[in-house]
């Protein structure tokens, strides 16, 4: 579908490293490249930035990478002469300078006003998903647009060409075979299981590596450097960075350095099963259509865990029920730090059926369509 050529303005507060801007830097992507947009990306830590953006120069407070403009969002003194876009979103309720609505104010057709929210599978999400919110103070008007598991929802943010791009490197085996021997590992062997783990700090780690360890076949266990290090480097008697190669029974832990967003898919789509976490990595394991346990950011009293079960509620419906309770239970033990070492081995006996489930959630999901072509259209309509 063919839409006018906007200005957007996507800003975003830097809060768990990767995640926030992980999704704003895709979003931004794919309004340029796709839907011929004119994006500029306003981020308060280009440090963080950078680690997913290889070629971001953090010395610099403007700069163009991949046709889009950054700008560095200074969290004080922010620039009086700078215009509005047409359409601006403040990615996860971060609070827009009031020097920016000031220029919203001024610009004339008022702006489309987006308050990209966090993703959530509850229910109450396909009421409030393009809800109107009347700022009186400004004379402007906002609206809340969730991304989510249904057609009333905003979708997954998604690409065109990434199924493709997935089963050409899937059904490749030398290209796999070359990419595991760039990582330094050797060819797989015999019922050999591969994981990656994309982690928070978290207890249950340590049982899964006791697990893995005993495990009557070999266990590759993938991790880049960051969170889940910290997690497994006390287990092992020797200092755990970027390029270590360490065994443990049948346990082979190989710490990956930190890679960008399509460096990060390939590890995903090349694993047996995966284990992630936040919104960002999240998304990208279903599109992996692997097995996988989601650590879900943590939140006072427990909220991330009714975010949690409202998302396994989703995806594990249709699946056998002894499959359905391994999934869960892992799931909740990982986000708990709970023992999830007597799990492992009904999720791996379950691995060839799971895959087939990831599969065809992949798919159900994206016959719902992408968040950065509803935000396109939803904008066109408002400013038409």
């Amino acid at each position: 579908m063919n839409h006018s050529a906007r200005t957007w303005d996507i800003f975003c507060t830097v809060i768990d490293n990767f995640g926030d801007i992980g999704v704003t830097w895709r979003l931004a992507r794919q309004l340029a490249h796709e839907h011929g947009q004119e994006v500029r990306l306003w981020v308060d830590d280009l440090d963080s930035f950078a680690r997913l953006c290889p070629g971001l120069d953090t010395a610099l407070a403007e700069q163009q990478v991949a046709s889009i403009t950054i700008r560095l969002w200074p969290r004080d003194g922010f620039p009086d002469d700078v215009d509005a876009a047409e359409v601006v979103i403040e990615a996860f309720a971060c609070t827009l300078p009031d020097a920016y609505l000031a220029a919203m104010q001024r610009h004339r057709p008022t702006p489309a006003w987006y308050n990209l929210e966090y993703l959530s599978a509850e229910d109450w999400v396909d009421g409030c998903h393009n809800l109107a919110s009347p700022q009186p103070r400004f004379g402007l008007m906002k609206r809340f647009f969730f991304p989510g598991f249904t057609a009333q929802t905003g979708g997954l943010l998604c690409e065109a060409g990434l199924f493709e791009a997935r089963d050409a490197w899937q059904t490749d085996p030398a290209t796999q075979a070359a990419y595991w021997q760039a990582l330094g590992l050797p060819p797989r062997r015999e019922g050999e299981l591969r994981v990656s783990v994309f982690s928070y700090e978290t207890d249950a780690l340590a049982g899964l590596v006791d697990a893995w360890s005993l495990s009557a076949t070999p266990v590759t266990a993938l991790v880049p450097a960051g969170r889940a290090v910290t997690s497994i480097a006390p287990l092992f008697d020797q200092v755990l960075e970027a390029g270590t190669l360490v065994q443990h029974g049948n346990l082979t832990v190989k710490v990956l350095p930190f890679t960008d967003q399509p460096g990060y898919d390939r590890l995903l789509w090349s694993c047996d099963a995966n284990i992630v976490r936040g919104e960002d990595s999240f998304v990208r394991a279903q599109w992996a259509a692997r097995p996988f346990v989601w650590h879900i950011y943590p939140q006072d009293e427990g909220a991330h865990l009714v975010k949690l079960d409202a998302f396994l509620e989703r995806y594990i419906a249709g699946l056998p029920a002894p499959q359905a309770a391994t999934v869960r239970d892992l799931n909740l033990a990982f986000n708990t730090g709970g023992d999830a070492s007597a799990l492992w081995p009904d999720l791996a006996a379950a691995l060839p059926a799971l895959t087939q489930h990831a599969l065809d959630w992949a798919k159900r999901q994206r016959a719902h369509g992408d968040l950065a072509g509803h935000l396109v259209h939803n904008a066109e309509n408002w400013l038409q």
